[in-house]
């Protein structure tokens, strides 16, 4: 019975690991790093926050495609061969967005990390 108990917290640490780490495969990108690459028309910049967040804030260049609808939409609204780099408001669903794209095939994926709370324009 102890055992049980062993491998139920050892299954949910792993469940807590995937979800906080850096997808394979997915580049990790500083806001700092991030004004050096809007110049870049070469890439794609999506914006996963919800239009209301947009609305309210978003940095020029970006694109709003919320998380919830990326899956319908990425294929018909970006292009596999420029690299996407991806925002949000803290990283976490911009992390989860950029698992949606990779599993759909997008190869050059970037997160930003820490996202708009700390963009400082």
């Amino acid at each position: 019975m102890e055992y049980v108990s062993y491998i139920v917290i050892a299954l949910f640490l792993v469940f807590i690991l995937q979800r906080a780490l850096p997808t394979k495969g997915v580049k990790q990108l500083s806001t700092t790093d991030l004004k050096e690459e809007l110049i870049n028309n070469n890439k794609q910049f999506i914006d996963v926050r919800t239009s209301g967040e947009f609305k309210g804030n978003h940095i020029r260049g970006f694109k709003n495609i919320p998380l919830h609808q990326l899956s319908q939409k990425a294929d018909k609204e970006l292009s596999k061969e420029k690299e996407v780099i991806v925002i949000c408001q803290s990283g976490m669903r911009s992390q989860k967005a950029s698992k949606v794209l990779k599993k759909l095939g997008f190869t050059k994926v970037t997160n930003v990390k820490g996202g708009m709370s700390t963009w400082v324009s």
